[in-house]
């Protein structure tokens, strides 16, 4: 358990410098500070602001479960699109 969570945190680590390391290269007036990372993996590296948290974190209306992280590389779990799922469930 302990080496799965060393793996993790390097890949996180490594993910980050790799968004960091993408945006340094663009020329300065192209930065935007978030994007994909091989096509697939997000970055978003610009300060949070409350409508993008509530957009990822807690958008019933939104059919994905997982969305683009916030703050950060990865994907952040849209909560109010799983108690909405959960309270169909219950009928």
């Amino acid at each position: 358990m302990r080496r799965a969570r060393r793996l993790a945190r390097a890949a996180g680590i490594a993910l980050l410098g790799a968004a960091i390391v993408t945006e340094l290269r663009k020329p300065s007036a192209e930065r935007t500070w978030h994007g994909r990372l091989a096509g697939f993996v997000p970055y978003d590296l610009r300060p949070p602001t409350a409508g993008r948290v509530r957009a990822a974190w807690w958008n019933p209306d939104e059919p994905c479960i997982f969305t683009d992280r916030v703050f950060g590389v990865g994907w952040a779990v849209n909560v109010g699109r799983l108690v909405r799922l959960a309270r169909e469930r219950r009928g």
